[in-house]
């Protein structure tokens, strides 16, 4: 099964991909391809990444990204970023009341940070927690918070030539950074403490995010 989708001729959207990809990204990060959606858009990519610290996986998400040179009405532009982003925190966030609004910063000042210009920006935040009791009280209460964001990167001035997408990529990285509890930092730099504890949620505990 091929790992992407793309039009035939679609040299532009190829030519991106390959940009992005070949940009350096913070050393904690992982990631690999993976079969991208095929009804989505025209031509499809999609990964999945890990941010990984002393062999602890923090946060782990998912990027698909769709291009339809037609152009969809909702997108307001011809290419689309659609992340995922999972976490699990510390116990303490089960009564942070601004967790969403925390989680919702961490989207806009990671593409700031990476300036990446973005329009049609939306995210939804949930919260889930797990408390055990009876034969399970012993097991500790989990918060897991799981993001799904998309958004329209800025075009070239040129409408013919694809947007930048580089930047949107190390955007979406900052996020499960972020997530993570790692705070920001340029490529190439060593591992910083996380300044919460957090690791990205098993399957086995919070089912498939799809």
């Amino acid at each position: 099964m091929p790992v992407h989708r793309l039009r035939s001729g679609d040299d532009a959207f190829r030519a991106a991909i390959e940009a992005m990809t070949s940009a350096p990204l913070r050393p904690e990060f992982t990631w690999r391809t993976i079969p991208a959606p095929s009804k989505m858009a025209p031509s499809t990519w999609a990964c999945t990444g890990e941010i990984l610290v002393k062999d602890d996986e923090l946060a782990s998400g998912r990027l698909v990204i769709l291009h339809d040179p037609a152009g969809q009405e909702s997108w307001d532009g011809t290419y689309r970023m659609v992340a995922l982003v999972q976490a699990q925190l510390e116990p303490e966030f089960a009564v942070e009341a601004m967790l969403g609004d925390v989680a919702w910063s961490w989207v806009t000042e990671s593409l700031e940070l990476h300036d990446a210009d973005a329009r049609e920006l939306g995210c939804t935040a949930t919260r889930v927690v797990s408390q055990s009791y009876g034969a399970l009280a012993s097991r500790p209460s989990t918060v897991d918070v799981e993001m799904r964001i998309s958004w329209t990167p800025e075009a070239e001035d040129d409408a013919a030539k694809a947007p930048d997408l580089a930047p949107h990529f190390a955007a979406w990285t900052a996020m499960l950074a972020a997530a993570g509890g790692l705070p920001p930092a340029p490529p190439r730099i060593a591992p910083i403490a996380p300044t919460h504890h957090a690791r990205a949620p098993r399957p086995e505990e919070v089912g498939d995010a799809r």
